[in-house]
């Protein structure tokens, strides 16, 4: 009899191996993030944890036997959603594994952009020494934080340390910690005249997809700033740049951009207003122990119970 497997497209170290193993004793396990191993075994894997290039070929064949997907991202807007969902196949992501390192980079963005760390470092490497018309600080100004999911709270709870003002945007506008007033997408035009700073931490969906542009720049104060460590499709990207030019903002730290890696070209590249970061807000050193560790082993542990796994199951519906 065929053992039932799980494919794993990314290196792990001996302990966790060592856990699944105890979960499932078992089943055959294939842990490589070499295709050329990974493809052999896509076709009968039960269980696949990592999306790769190529595994649509394998995951949506009709003979795969695939039955959850779990993915090593958070975003899952680059899966063929619509096509897994009709094959009825579980689809959990890795939200919330992010929460640390890219809420650090948000306040990396924001107090780089307000004590001009980024126009000192300039100067820097060409030895001159420049005030820079320094003047702004953090402390007790408002953040509008659009997106309150594990990311956004965190760092709400971070900006609650500068004793700021905590604006929020969710879905079901309930009420979150450390958020003073929560809102919904659809009040977002109410909440952006009063911030300091706006932090975009939305998934891509049909329903975010060009979210931000030339009107609701408009709507923010000339004073501030804009980050987007959520996706680049989010923003027009040219109206952002039109913005940033004329002055309707004050400046932006970016980590994710419309197309990637953003072009040469770009005139953001140029911008002393802006902070450009590679897409890297969510690289952590703990990233693989947290995803293993609080998603993967215990949605394991449910799914061989005869469980749906339950962390972070998307709804294909919201399209996260």
């Amino acid at each position: 009899m065929q053992k039932r497997k799980i494919v794993i497209t990314q290196e792990l170290v001996h302990d966790h191996i060592d856990q699944l193993k105890k979960v499932i004793p078992d089943w055959e396990l294939i842990v490589s993030k070499d295709k050329d191993v990974w493809q052999e075994h896509a076709m009968d894997a039960e269980i696949i944890a990592g999306w790769k290039k190529g595994l649509e070929e394998y995951c949506l064949a009709s003979q795969s036997k695939l039955q959850w997907l779990q993915t090593w991202s958070a975003g899952v807007d680059n899966l063929p959603l619509d096509e897994l969902e009709t094959r009825g196949i579980t689809l959990t992501s890795a939200n919330g594994v992010h929460a640390y390192p890219i809420s650090e980079t948000i306040f990396a963005l924001m107090l780089g952009l307000t004590r001009k760390i980024h126009t000192y470092v300039r100067n820097q490497q060409v030895k001159t020494w420049h005030h820079a018309h320094m003047g702004l600080e953090m402390h007790e100004k408002t953040v509008g934080i659009i997106g309150v999911g594990a990311i956004g709270k965190e760092t709400a709870k971070l900006a609650k340390a500068f004793g700021m003002t905590v604006l929020g945007v969710r879905n079901s506008g309930n009420p979150v910690e450390y958020v003073d007033e929560m809102y919904t997408l659809d009040q977002l035009d109410l909440l952006l005249p009063k911030c300091d700073y706006v932090v975009v931490t939305l998934p891509h969906t049909k329903e975010t997809h060009r979210l931000f542009g030339a009107e609701q720049f408009m709507k923010m104060k000339s004073t501030a700033f804009f980050i987007n460590i959520g996706r680049g499709e989010i923003v027009v990207e040219e109206d952002l740049v039109t913005a940033l030019l004329e002055g309707i903002i004050a400046g932006a730290g970016l980590d994710v951009f419309e197309k990637e890696p953003l072009s040469a070209e770009s005139p953001l590249w140029e911008l002393e207003n802006v902070i450009i970061t590679p897409h890297t807000s969510g690289s952590t050193e703990n990233y693989n122990k947290r995803l293993m560790e609080s998603i993967l082993i215990p949605n394991l542990r449910e799914y061989t119970s005869d469980k749906t796994p339950s962390i972070n199951l998307v709804d294909f519906s919201k399209g996260y």
